[in-house]
């Protein structure tokens, strides 16, 4: 099932994306035999994988009178009230090779992952404009894997770590790089407004047969520059849940970020900085594109 945040009236409401049509979550969840509260994309997470099962054969089964067209909606970050947004760095040793050069740079010998934080702010969803930072122009795009927990999670094992995990989705950590190599924290490169582009949809968990063997890949106006696997990431994904969920408790709606692989502009030579009028698109198997398109910092929404 593909689950979609949608504006109405000004709020971001769940919804579940069936071919081409939005089925509001709440106008048929009740079909499906569902208590609780729906209004949120982090509400319907919370269901047994049955549960969500019937969700989406009762919006299949409405689709064709009450779903909205995909194209007539905006669609927001598929978690637009998450908790927690937790990234990790240097997940991919072809991108810590092409990523020496800058300063404080991980070597690749770090014991544990990196994990840093974005925020809600940093959320937006798909098509959403991202502005080139006003203090820095040196934007640039790591096309990744998130996924979303479904469950609450605290000293998780590695076996059962997937267990937790909702669904998953294309992210776009956008990192301006001069911002964050000006101190060892990489807080403001990395946490700025609308950094954090995600979606079109949360994917659930039970229609990925494998997570750790994803095609990866990131184009810039069409033209590929980044194109990797899953497989390739250091610390795997189960492995990340339950090195972060050791001292923090990860709770539904939590999102994680697993890392860029290489390609990104601040490897390149020339350097490639997102300017306005580009668009940048990250493509997961199995999950869809997300598309960004890039606009002055005087456009910034």
């Amino acid at each position: 099932m593909r689950l979609v945040s949608f504006n109405d009236g000004g709020h971001w409401v769940a919804g579940v994306l069936v071919d081409d049509v939005v089925v509001p979550a709440t106008e048929v969840a009740a079909d499906a035999g569902l208590a609780g509260d729906h209004t949120t994309v982090k509400g319907v997470i919370v269901h047994t994988q049955d549960e969500l099962l019937r969700l989406e054969a009762a919006a299949r089964s409405a689709a064709s009178e009450r779903g909205r067209r995909r194209e007539e909606l905006t669609l927001g970050p598929p978690v637009p009230d998450a908790q927690k947004i937790l990234c990790v760095g240097a997940n991919y040793q072809a991108h810590i090779e092409e990523a020496r050069e800058i300063p404080g740079a991980p070597d690749g010998k770090q014991a544990v992952p990196i994990v840093f934080s974005k925020f809600a702010t940093c959320l937006v969803g798909d098509r959403a404009p991202v502005a080139v930072p006003s203090t820095d122009d040196h934007l640039d795009f790591e096309s990744e894997l998130a996924l979303v927990i479904g469950a609450r999670a605290w000293h998780v094992r590695a076996e059962d770590a997937l267990s937790h995990v909702a669904g998953y989705m294309p992210f776009n950590d956008m990192s301006a790089r001069q911002l964050q190599i000006q101190t060892p924290q990489w807080t403001m490169g990395k946490g700025f407004d609308r950094s954090g582009p995600c979606g079109p949809a949360l994917v659930t968990a039970d229609e990925i047969d494998d997570p750790g063997n994803l095609m990866v890949e990131g184009r810039l106006n069409g033209e590929l520059l980044q194109h990797s696997s899953t497989s390739d990431m250091i610390t795997g994904i189960a492995d990340l849940i339950a090195y972060i969920s050791s001292e923090i408790t990860l709770n539904p709606g939590d999102i994680i970020s697993t890392g860029t692989p290489s390609g990104v502009g601040v490897g390149r030579e020339p350097k490639l900085w997102l300017k306005p009028g580009d668009v940048f698109e990250v493509t997961i198997e199995g999950l869809g594109t997300l598309t960004t398109p890039i606009v002055p910092a005087s456009e910034q929404p």
